[in-house]
């Protein structure tokens, strides 16, 4: 096992887990931003406000993506999992 592939390994799993991530983050950026901007324009400033809408969209953008989530984690476990031999010499 070389630094290059403890490096690269590390890579690819911080690069897996922001696209994994990504979805739904961004999902919850965006109506957390319509949401401030409703509360801007309307001047109602409840605090409770946001949580409902944000948690049902990031709940959403989950199911959407679940099997894109599921095929970016199995392509990544199959090419750790395949490299056992590499790390092993």
């Amino acid at each position: 096992m070389t630094q290059e592939f403890v490096v690269t390994l590390g890579k690819d799993a911080l690069t897996t887990a922001f696209m994994v991530a990504a979805p739904m983050l961004l999902s919850g950026l965006i109506i957390g931003l319509a949401i401030g901007v409703f509360q801007a324009v309307t001047q109602i400033q409840e605090m409770t406000l946001t949580f409902i809408p944000k948690i049902l969209v990031v709940v959403i953008a989950l199911v959407v993506f679940l099997p894109w989530i599921l095929n970016v984690l199995i392509t990544f476990a199959t090419t750790v999992f395949g490299s056992i031999t590499t790390i092993a010499h």
